[in-house]
């Protein structure tokens, strides 16, 4: 049914498996850690509020790391920033392992974070780099299916490691970064830019104290008194860094001799689009986070069974991502991202029938699986490259992943404030995911503006 990516080379097919191997084990640590926060909380004796930390500064350091590292790899060449990016997850991980207190940890986590953030824009930086046209879009959509093996597996490893003691969780990683440095150091390409200008240290600074305050004043929002903590002093003031910073750092990249978000990549018509289409993604993906407490509060299932329901859609974005990236050689990225945002639509429609019942429940989990995957995987990035130099075209992976987390970030604060302000009940939350699905309208709209293949550019990718 795909095409072979072997047809290209042997050589390229054991890279690809390289790259495969470090974003799984990536992602796998945002999936794995969930049955260890038990064990963490009663062995570190912190509350709950401090225990979403180990996720949100995985989050949060991820982002920070993602147009960091994607940058250095076009300055210093993708092999150098690949191998770095896994030595810090590695080292992270061990920290992690050792830590003696929970401040331990959470720097462990953050340094893990580091790493993990710049490893799938590099290795999507490299797979543009390394294959041609027409092998990109398999190997961008096998590479989206990786998250949704690791949702799966995440869970039940975590459960069967924990048979031992949560740390070996973490120092499971240990090997398997051990095998993806060696083979990454043998075959990842080491090219760098012909020209070492001084680093945009001030735009490096500006847009992390941006990023910073977005994901902290989000986080400060208490989805049970919306309203009220959204005003509050602490959570304003920090939505208004974000506010100053993002115009400051406009202008500072366009003096600086090399920014680190180039602003021509800015300018461009295309990647304004895609920057756009990605927000809304990274909003309807976070919205499924809510998911399991819709199936208890509107289905009336229990909470231990409630994440298994999720199942139709994880399987949907394993088998939809590397389908989306074998159509891109037929259709074409405009129609593909177009049809995954008409059936994240769908969907999310779905979700918001006054009947919700079992069934259109999983129906609904299912579209928006295979709408989803025909985004977070191979289209999108592929359009990146196709836009972006290939000199910029780690930036460019780097600026796509942060336009995704800025997404993620607004859409879990919208969906979750929108029904603590309805009390949290069924309706409430379908009334958010209907929400959601009006600004996915307008998404659709703006798509109308994106690029066309040409027949011929499609016909001669598909050969």
């Amino acid at each position: 049914m795909f095409p072979k990516l072997s047809s290209v080379s042997k050589t390229h097919y054991r890279l690809l498996a390289v790259l495969f191997g470090g974003v799984l084990m990536a992602a796998l640590d945002i999936s794995i850690v969930g049955p260890a926060l038990p064990a963490i909380q009663e062995e570190f004796g912190v509350d709950s509020r401090g225990l979403s930390w180990v996720f949100n500064i995985y989050i949060l350091l991820g982002l920070l790391s993602a147009p960091l590292m994607s940058k250095l790899s076009d300055r210093y060449g993708r092999r150098d920033i690949y191998l770095l990016d896994i030595a810090l997850f590695a080292l992270g991980s061990l920290v992690v392992a050792i830590s003696p207190n929970f401040w331990a940890l959470l720097i462990g986590r953050a340094i893990q974070a580091f790493g993990a953030g710049g490893i799938f824009p590099v290795a999507s930086a490299v797979i543009g780099d390394t294959l041609p046209p027409k092998r990109r879009g398999p190997a961008l959509g096998l590479i989206g299916a990786v998250f949704g093996v690791a949702f799966l597996l995440g869970p039940l490893l975590g459960g069967i490691l924990l048979h031992w003691n949560w740390q070996w969780l973490f120092l499971v990683n240990l090997p398997v970064a051990g095998v993806v440095f060696w083979q990454a150091s043998r075959l990842l390409p080491s090219t760098t830019s012909p020209t070492q200008q001084p680093f945009d240290m001030l735009g490096t600074a500006i847009l992390s104290i941006a990023l910073i305050s977005l994901t902290l004043g989000v986080s400060t929002i208490d989805i049970a008194s919306f309203s009220t903590s959204l005003t509050s002093p602490t959570t304003l003031s920090l939505l208004l860094a974000t506010i100053i910073a993002v115009p400051f750092f406009w202008v500072v990249e366009k003096r600086a001799v090399d920014p680190v978000l180039h602003p021509k990549l800015l300018e461009s018509r295309e990647l304004k689009l895609v920057g756009v289409i990605a927000v809304g993604t990274g909003v309807a993906e976070a919205g499924m986070v809510f998911l399991p407490v819709l199936a208890v509060v509107g289905l009336g299932v229990e909470r231990y069974t409630a994440s298994f329901m999720l199942l139709p859609l994880v399987l949907a974005m394993i088998v939809g991502s590397p389908l989306a990236g074998w159509m891109l050689a037929r259709r074409g990225a405009k129609k593909i991202i177009q049809f995954g945002l008409l059936l994240v639509i769908c969907g999310l429609i779905t979700f918001g029938l006054p009947e919700l019942s079992t069934t259109t429940f999983y129906l609904a989990g299912t579209m928006v699986g295979f709408g989803l995957s025909a985004l977070l995987g191979a289209p999108l990035r592929y359009v990146v490259i196709r836009e972006t130099p290939k000199q910029q075209r780690g930036v460019g992976q780097g600026l796509l992943s942060l336009f995704l987390g800025v997404g993620r970030i607004t859409g879990a604060a919208l969906v979750g404030g929108f029904a603590a302000s309805r009390q949290e009940n069924a309706v409430g939350y379908q009334e958010a995911y209907l929400l959601v699905a009006a600004l996915i309208s307008l998404v659709v709209i703006l798509s109308a503006f994106l690029q066309s293949d040409s027949p011929e550019t499609i016909n001669e990718r598909a050969k």
